[in-house]
Parts: structure tokens; sequence; C-alpha cells
């Protein structure tokens, strides 16, 4: 298997390249840094003796593994993407290697008094005796998903490196603003070229996915009419007060902080106000198609309401759906979900097959007509400070890439 410290160099010198993806942005990729890496990823999948490698205007890259069989297989591909989320800095990454982890606190940063903590995240007693690759405590880690990316690359390195394990024709492809909902918009699925694929987008070792959340965004814009605090009566109009109605008219418990499993919810994220106008944006979730389309309903119902309440239009609703769930798409071909189960098996992982609380490229592109679950990559508590991968996850990730290979060339 990829050695060890072999794959953490990789996987460092991918994480610190700052990628941060940029929503306001309009370009893709979102901002010019994550060309940094796109361009080294194409020039080193270049060396290790992949063929056909390409990179678009877009800054997607692919690539192809030549099949080492003379008999026909399934064209199968794994794809991740190469930015960091805007909702957490990426920039100055300082990875620190903690070997043979003792179970207890790991100081990640002392002056700032920044500690990752089983007590807090229990999840690290998993990993008791591995090695772990965390943060500094002042920036994220980057595991999402450029674990995912360095376990595809060491994966196909190994491939080339051992033709003596059989495998058909696979396809590489890596992306770009995945984090902000853009990562297959631009993918041309026709390109690639393959029946069938796997995201490498999960967390924990063993998770296997293909359930999403339906998902939207919704902008509530509230109008308010500012004038002298002095002579307001009867006059001024106060779009805080309305949009602070507007938010605890929806239901509480169904947020992010009170849900769990397949429940949906209502996440207000971002709110910028003045008495003169008011914006709330929200992002709307639901692993139940009709309860996803209710909780649109709802959004501008409760909008209605309140500008009859007001007797003019006082609030108005922009709603965007983004992804949808990609069971709808995978069951029809469940034997790809199957290959997966098989090769963690023959990898000594128990499969861990649960839905996703969030969504991944492989939902957009299940839609796009590139079947395609998710599989983990091995990291923990993304997008923030307090991320961290086991390098012992990623090399299993890696195995179960092989592992795919050869049972599809089997088959």
């Amino acid at each position: 298997m990829i050695e060890k410290q072999h794959l953490i160099k990789r996987f460092v010198s991918y994480v610190t390249v700052d990628t941060e993806s940029d929503p306001e942005s309009e370009t893709t990729p979102s901002s010019d840094k994550q060309w940094d890496l796109a361009n080294a990823l194409v020039e080193e999948l270049k060396q290790i003796g992949m063929a056909d490698v390409t990179i678009d205007e877009n800054a997607y890259i692919m690539a192809t593994l030549p099949s080492n069989v003379d008999h026909d297989t399934p064209v199968i591909g794994f794809v991740s993407h190469f930015d960091t989320t805007p909702d957490f800095t990426g920039k100055n990454v300082n990875p620190q290697i903690i070997e043979n982890y003792d179970g207890k606190d790991i100081v990640l940063n002392k002056e700032l008094d920044i500690i990752l903590s089983p007590d807090d995240f229990d999840d690290l007693l998993l990993y008791k005796g591995q090695t772990l690759i965390t943060t500094d405590g002042t920036t994220l880690l980057g595991a999402d998903d450029k674990a995912g990316i360095a376990e595809i690359v060491s994966a196909m390195e190994y491939l080339i490196n051992h033709p003596e394990i059989k495998h058909g024709k696979i396809r590489v492809g890596f992306t770009p603003d995945e984090e902000i909902g853009r990562g297959a918009h631009k993918f041309d699925v026709e390109k690639f070229g393959a029946e069938w694929a796997y995201t490498m987008d999960g967390s924990q070792v063993g998770e296997l996915e293909y359930e999403n959340f339906n998902a939207a965004g919704a902008m509530v814009t509230v109008k308010g009419k500012i004038v002298h605090p002095g002579y307001a009566k009867g006059k001024m109009v106060n779009s805080m007060y309305i949009a602070t109605d507007f938010i605890n008219s929806l239901p509480r418990l169904e947020t992010p902080e009170h849900t769990e499993d397949r429940q949906g919810f209502f996440h207000l994220y971002s709110i910028k106000g003045e008495v003169d106008g008011t914006k709330l944006q929200y992002i709307i979730r639901d692993h139940d198609k009709g309860h996803f389309e209710a909780r649109k309903e709802m959004i501008q119902q409760l909008a209605d309401e309140l500008n009859a309440q007001y007797e003019k239009e006082m609030i108005s609703v922009e709603i965007k759906d983004q992804y949808f769930n990609m069971r709808e798409k995978v069951e029809p071909v469940m034997h790809i979900v199957d290959t997966a189960e098989e090769a963690m098996i023959m990898a000594g992982i128990k499969p861990l097959i649960k839905p996703i609380r969030g969504g991944t490229d492989g939902s957009q592109l299940s839609f796009m007509g590139l079947p395609c679950p998710n599989i983990f990559a091995g990291g923990h508590n993304f997008h923030g400070r307090y991320e961290y991968v086991p390098v012992e996850s990623m090399q299993k990730a890696i195995e179960v890439i092989i592992n795919i290979a050869q049972l599809v060339a089997k088959k």
C-alpha cells in the first residue's frame, strides 16, 4: 500500500495551497487562487503516468488510467473537489502531525489556548495509536476535500506501479467550487465518459452514502422606512423588527442544532439589517421531496401573511433550488453501492451506510446522468479549526478505491 510518509507529504502539499472559493464571484473557478493547485495537480497526474490529462477553461481536471485487462469492463470514475469552504479561512494552513495519538487533549495552539479534546469530539478516541494531521488552531485543514484528492492520486499511482493488479478503464475528475454549490455545474459528463463514479468526500472510515438532502437557498428581503427618530411616530418602519417577526414565526426546533438523521431544517446563516432594509439568507434542507417542497411553501406563505398584516408588500422572497436527493438516481443501479460495500469489507472495514446531512458533487452529477455515491475520505470536523484526518483512514480509502477497481474488472 502507499507508504505513510509519501501520503502525508502529498496531502500536506495540497492543504498548504489556499483554494478558498468565493460565493460572491460569478467566475469559474470563483477564486483565481484555485488555479494554483489545479495546475499543480495536472502536472502531478502527468508525472505519475496518467493518460489523457486535461484541464479546461474553468479548471475542471480529468485524466485516464487505461484498462490493463483484455475484456470489456464498465468505465468507472472517482471525483473530488479542490476548493475549501469560505466559512473559515484556508489561508496559511500549518498542518501538525501527531504520531501515535494517545487519546488525550491535543494542544493546537498554546498561545491562543485552542485545544482539540476528546471531551468535545469523542470520535478522536477511535484513532488512538494512529497518526493524526490537525490544524494549528487558526485555520481549517482542508481535508474536505484534499484528502479525497490525495487518495485518488495515490490509488492511481499504486495501480500504475503495480500492473499485476487488474482493472478496467478508470477516469478521475477534480472540480472547483464544490463548497459554494457549483462543483458540478460545468462538469462535462459526456467527456468524462464513465458509466458511474464515486465521490471521495465523506468523513469517518466506512461511510457510504447514496442519499442526501434536497436543498434550496432563500433570500428574504424586508423593506423599511427611515425617518428622523425624533419625528418618527406613525412614519418610521423598522425592517429589523419585521424581520424578527419572520424569524420567530418559523419552527424554532427545525434548525440544524435541533435535528439529526433524515430530519430537515431551516437554517438562517446570514442577517444584514438596517432600519431601511434587512436581508435574511436561509438554506432549506430535507431528505423527503414532499417535505422539502412544503418547507419552501412555508417560507413564501409566511411572507404573504406578514404582507397581509401590514397591508403592503414589506417582504419579498426569492427561492432557488440547489440540488436534489440522489437516491432516486442511484437506487435503479444499486450494484454500484453494493460494489463499494464489498470493497470496504475486503479492506476490513464495516460499511456505515447512512444519509448525508448535506450534499456532494455526486448529488448533482447523479442528476446529470452520472450516478455517483459518496465514499469516506477520513476527515472530521470539517470547515473549522478543529478539523483533523487520521492518515490510516486515508490509507484505507486508497485501499477501497483499489478494491473497487479490481471488483469491477472481474464482473
